[in-house]
């Protein structure tokens, strides 16, 4: 630990200020100026530029890689189709939530798409908000409200309101999958015009 505070100190702001004035020190030494006090002359000189140093910039915020979000989130939708495998549901919102996750599959599946998806926070956290929240909980809420239904007959079915909960969900990701398709496409033009431009 000590070592490796000493080593950063040698190369911090401080250090190289001082060391420089420290050699302007030397130089006096060398040409008469500094006369027998010359330690002192050196030391102090070496003390002053340590001190009108500029303050060491802080280090980056270490940031997570968006890549590694992605491969939290795709480990996470894993678990979300192991829950969803054992839940019983009416065959229209099994229908709508078979199409959602496998467009959700697609969104995620290594390749160009998370390529360009990693580069859109905003897509990521919509991503990772259906499957962490948006999902499990329209799934959950279906299950628990589906029982008391039975109890209070001439309500609006929970299945209808689940229908409509995975219709707006995949809507969602659809508009995901499109602006994503739609940033693909700029990136190819504009490579494009690149090679164009370089080739005349």
């Amino acid at each position: 630990m000590a070592t490796s505070e000493f080593l950063g100190y040698l190369e911090s702001r401080k250090n190289i200020a001082g060391a420089a004035c420290g050699l302007v020190g030397l130089v006096l030494t060398f040409t008469g100026v500094a006369g027998p006090y010359w330690p002192v002359v050196v030391v102090g000189l070496y003390g002053a530029g340590a001190l009108i140093a500029p303050p060491e910039r802080p280090p980056l915020p270490d940031f997570p890689d968006p890549s590694a979000r992605l491969d939290e989130v795709r480990g996470d939708f894993g678990r979300l189709r192991g829950y969803l495998a054992d839940v019983e549901l009416p065959p229209a919102a099994a229908g709508r939530l078979t199409e959602l996750t496998e467009l959700l599959a697609a969104l995620l599946d290594p390749g160009w798409v998370t390529e360009v998806l990693a580069q859109d926070p905003e897509g990521v956290h919509t991503l990772s908000r259906a499957v962490r929240q948006d999902i499990p909980e329209a799934v959950d809420t279906f299950v628990r409200t589906r029982w008391w239904t039975r109890l209070a007959p001439g309500q609006e079915p929970p299945e209808r309101h689940l229908e409509r909960q995975l219709t707006l969900l995949h809507e969602e990701a659809d508009r995901l999958a499109a602006g994503l398709r739609e940033t693909e496409a700029r990136r190819q033009e504009s490579h494009t015009r690149y090679l164009e431009d370089r080739s005349q």
